[in-house]
């Protein structure tokens, strides 16, 4: 019988060493499931930090985007005003001389339909004459070159002669006109 106890001791010995390997088998299978874990929850963190970057980029690309479309339409309309401005300065001189002729006494009708040629081109453009004799001064919208004594109170400050007409576009004063002002006494 000693043989059968030995046997038997051996294999509760020998399971016992299984069971020891089995219980280190299965603390090293939680330490690697462990490991994995932390590892995709890092590539998890890092991936989500990545994303914010990357929304953050493009929010920021598409702001300047928008603010660039806003600026180049303002440009457009500026360069419009600009080209307009400039072409009418160019025009302005032979319309005032016509205009000066016209005072002076009788012109071929082909001046006067250039003259209103001239005038429909400038409202198609927008623009608008300024200065009327009976107005009210305003120094934003007139020149003043000159003043003219009146008895009456009420025509204080307003136009008493127009030497050259104003034109405007819009709120922007292309030239302002050139007048004479009463002044009460």
């Amino acid at each position: 019988m000693e043989e059968d106890e030995f046997e038997v001791d051996a294999e509760a010995s020998e399971n016992r060493g299984r069971q020891a390997a089995g219980d280190e088998d299965v603390a090293d299978i939680d330490d690697r499931a462990e490991a994995k874990v932390k590892r995709a929850k890092d590539e998890l963190a890092e991936a989500k930090a990545e994303a914010k970057t990357n929304l953050d980029g493009w929010q920021r690309a598409k702001a300047d985007y928008v603010n660039l479309l806003k600026r180049s339409e303002g440009d457009v309309k500026s360069a419009k005003e600009q080209g307009v401005t400039k072409a009418v300065e160019a025009l302005l001189p032979a319309y005032d001389a016509i205009e000066r002729a016209k005072e002076h006494g009788d012109i071929p009708d082909g001046f006067a339909a250039i003259v209103k040629q001239l005038e429909a081109a400038f409202g198609t453009l927008g623009l608008v004459p300024v200065g009327e004799v009976g107005e009210a001064f305003d120094p934003n919208l007139h020149e003043a070159y000159g003043q003219d004594a009146v008895e009456d109170k009420a025509k204080d400050d307003t136009i008493t002669a127009v030497l050259e007409k104003g034109w405007k576009q819009g709120e922007r004063v292309i030239r302002p006109a050139k007048v004479r002002v009463a002044h009460y006494e």
